[in-house]
């Protein structure tokens, strides 16, 4: 017997399962098979009746949340990067797949209108029309440059994807170049996400301003399909992003480089010593999950059906870390969790869902106390539960490699008898 087959029979449970091809590791399968069964399981209900067509909305929004989450603990809970802007990329993949909606739902409209004229209209024509038509709400009629390729489907797919991910570059390339980091980093992130959003709410801007950009639920070229039907495509499209997401993750924080990652999290002075290049490390990571949130916004907004620069203020990004913080950051599931647990509550608790409390001399309105109620829970597992919602799974994978394997482990004495004789 060799010593490799020797070592995998004492092997651990969990350092055997990380030894696996990613596919079949067991905490993949198991997250894969609960956000199949999840999402299987809404369709069911809702094609059954019992779930509204808004609750499917809510728990595909929900998933694209999660993969928000997702990228915020590659940056932050794997690489000690607190973004507090991450939020901003996620609305950006927003914005330019909502202008596609518009415009191609504005055009449609006005051609409509149009053709019912004595005569054809020229190109002219359409465009002021469809100009009016969009930015009459903020006193305008021309058409911005942005606008330019709002046309185009796969432009705006991969302005979603593209803008984000070359902001990040660009100010991840200027910040760890000058060795930014820190709270001086996290300060930086969020001046450059307040300074977009006040932008945004300029009527100038070309984006409507602080009307934003409505109607994104009507997709262009299925208006005969009902919301019932697009609310469970969109949240199918959402679980395969989040499953995708989360496999390219896996594997990322797996290698050597998820090493590195965590290297510069714990001590950056001692890998940079040891000749990484730690800007370049932190650019990829950067950048990347930038990019991951643009996906994320370009599923959402279609379910929330608007986008407007309340979005990108700096107060969402820092929802997105107090998620990943509950969760339990350093733990992908633990970010998916704390998003998952954390957006599904605020919807029961500001939608109505929760009943107030009548204590005689006030009443609680759950509406008005909901973000004290999240930011004590924020508070709370900061000081006493700082691995999060994650670490009660760590303590029931825990639980059972003890019960596998026993608390005293293999007797060493009778292990290295064995490898001898090998």
């Amino acid at each position: 017997m060799s010593m490799a087959s020797s070592w995998h029979k004492y092997a651990s449970p969990a350092e055997a399962s990380r030894r696996r091809p990613l596919i079949l590791r067991t905490d993949v399968l198991i997250f894969l098979a609960i956000l199949a069964l999840v999402t299987l399981g809404a369709t069911l209900m809702a094609q059954s009746g019992l779930i509204s067509t808004s609750f499917v909305k809510t728990l595909g929004k929900t998933l694209c949340l999660c993969l928000a989450a997702l990228a915020m603990d590659l940056v932050w809970g794997y690489t000690g990067i607190l973004s507090l802007g991450h939020f901003a990329f996620f609305g950006i993949g927003g914005y330019a797949i909502g202008m596609w909606l518009m415009w191609d739902r504005t055009e449609a409209i006005v051609q409509s209108t149009l053709a019912r004229g004595p005569l054809p209209a020229t190109d002219l024509q359409l465009q002021e029309a469809i100009g009016s038509q969009i930015f009459g709400v903020v006193g305008a009629s021309d058409i911005p440059w942005i606008w330019t390729l709002a046309g185009s489907l796969p432009a705006q797919l991969a302005a979603a994807i593209l803008v984000p991910g070359v902001i990040a570059l660009v100010f991840g390339w200027l910040a760890f170049r000058s060795r930014v980091a820190g709270v001086y980093l996290s300060i930086l992130t969020q001046a450059g996400t307040l300074a977009l959003s006040l932008w945004l709410f300029q009527n100038d801007s070309g984006l409507r301003g602080n009307n934003g950009l409505s109607g994104l639920q009507n997709v262009p070229g299925l208006e005969s399909v009902p919301q019932s039907t697009l609310s469970l495509w969109f949240l199918w499209a959402s679980a395969v992003a989040l499953g995708l997401a989360y496999l390219a993750a896996v594997w990322l924080v797996a290698g050597r480089f998820g090493s590195v990652l965590r290297g510069i999290r714990d001590d950056e002075a001692r890998v940079r010593f040891l000749g990484y290049e730690v800007e370049h490390y932190k650019l990829a990571i950067f950048t990347v999950t930038a990019m991951v949130c643009g996906i994320a916004g370009a599923l959402y907004y279609p379910q929330a059906g608007i986008v407007n620069p309340a979005e990108i203020a700096p107060i969402a990004s820092i929802y997105l870390a107090v998620w990943v913080a509950i969760g339990g950051r350093g733990r992908l599931y633990g970010a998916v969790i704390g998003a998952a647990v954390v957006s599904l509550a605020s919807s029961w608790f500001t939608g109505g869902g929760a009943p107030n409390v009548n204590l005689g001399i006030y009443t609680i309105r759950w509406t008005d106390w909901w973000l004290v109620l999240l930011g004590l829970s924020f508070v709370l597992v900061t000081l006493y539960a700082p691995k999060g919602l994650g670490g009660l799974v760590d303590l029931w994978t825990e639980h059972r490699a003890r019960r596998r394997t026993g608390d005293l482990g293999p007797d060493q004495g009778a292990l290295r008898a064995e490898e001898e004789q090998a």
